[in-house]
């Protein structure tokens, strides 16, 4: 092929996986290899903190909690108030929000073949903030179970924008990718302008910065609450889409190809986009915003494994829960006492990242 010559890049295979031996190998090692680094950075942020905490009083402080101890514990009593609720809840919501949005966007990117695709790409974002500064400026305090008002009417914002943006790219009883992208994009632009007329409209200052700190996303609010709202979302979408692997991996065809190969095409998008969808909603309710998670860690992961959905899903959860982890202890101290917000760390890694992505995906048209 001359230089000059355009071909299509396909995001990845279409039914079988013809990777290196070499890289297949590296898979069999990669999720154990996955797990252990998650919990050295988890517990790596146990212990980071104006608190310097012992790795080891970290592991004896869980122990005592779970499984209890005759003696005397050997360490000040505010440290097990700050391991078990201010740090643990932290860091596990930051791993549970980060392998949310980082599986969405592996499956955005697989289901509308477009490697730029996020887990915001269909209005998810748009809605959640909308919700969020609907609630702010109107100074809701409502809660819905371990909810409060503005996590719960970013949650419904995310819902209902997602619910809309389906129903607009529906024609004849069907939707297409384009039509579904377009729809996305008029209703986020939308909400946006919904949202920034609000933000200007209201008086106090205290609530502009209130949803500007919410937009950034924030994990300083964790709790245990929200752990177990996050945590049953997670593994049963994540076991649904785990489970969508191989049709993934088979719409990266044509549709017509798909469906000559026996995939219900409509019926296959419509359920991973009301999973990956309800993923992220709970995800951005409980964390805020948080920009680029879902861009960048299933591009790494599918450059170094390769693009076979069967792997790409359940790594990408796992490298998103180490860089979330990563980006909070940073966010968390960087500018100690005071905090940035996590948005503001993963925009800074992402924004050259997604550069490079452009630079690379532009490299491959022109060979």
């Amino acid at each position: 092929m001359t230089r000059g010559a355009k071909r299509d890049v396909p995001l990845g295979p279409a039914v079988d996986d013809p990777v290196r031996p070499a890289v297949r190998r590296s898979r069999r090692l990669a999720l154990p290899v996955g797990l252990v680094l998650l919990a050295c950075v988890a517990l790596l942020a146990l212990a980071w903190g104006s608190s310097a905490i012992p790795p080891g009083t970290i592991f004896a402080i869980i122990w005592r909690r779970l499984f209890g101890a005759a003696a005397s514990p050997a360490w000040p009593a505010s440290w097990e108030t700050v391991i078990l609720q201010i740090r643990l809840p932290r860091v596990i919501l930051a791993a549970l929000a980060g392998a949310a949005l980082s599986q969405a966007g592996a499956v955005y990117q697989g289901l509308f073949r477009n490697p730029l695709a996020d887990p915001y790409l269909i209005g998810v974002s748009s809605g959640a903030g909308l919700g969020a500064t609907i609630a702010i400026t109107l100074g809701l305090s409502f809660g819905w179970g371990s909810l409060g008002g503005v996590s719960a009417l970013a949650f419904a914002g995310a819902l209902i924008a997602t619910g809309l943006v389906y129903s607009l790219s529906r024609v004849g009883g069907r939707s297409s990718v384009v039509t579904l992208l377009l729809a996305g994009v008029a209703l986020g632009s939308f909400f946006t302008s919904i949202q920034t007329f609000l933000m200007f409209r209201t008086e106090d200052a205290f609530h502009t910065v209130h949803i500007v700190s919410w937009l950034m996303g924030s994990f300083n609010l964790a709790s245990w609450a929200k752990v177990y709202l996050l945590a049953p979302v997670l593994v049963v979408g994540g076991g649904i889409v785990w489970a969508f692997g191989h049709r993934l991996n088979v719409l990266q065809l044509d549709e017509e190809q798909a469906q000559q190969l026996g995939i219900p095409v409509e019926r296959t998008r419509l359920t991973l986009v009301i999973v990956a969808s309800l993923v992220t909603a709970t995800a951005v309710a409980v964390g805020g915003i948080i920009g680029f998670v879902g861009l960048i860690v299933p591009h790494a992961v599918r450059l170094v494994w390769g693009p076979d959905h069967r792997f790409l899903l359940p790594m990408s959860a796992l490298a998103g829960g180490v860089f979330m982890i990563l980006a909070d202890g940073v966010a968390r101290t960087l500018l100690a006492p005071g905090e940035l917000p996590i948005g503001v760390v993963t925009a800074f890694l992402g924004a050259p990242f997604f550069v490079y992505l452009l630079r690379l995906r532009r490299r491959l048209l022109l060979q």
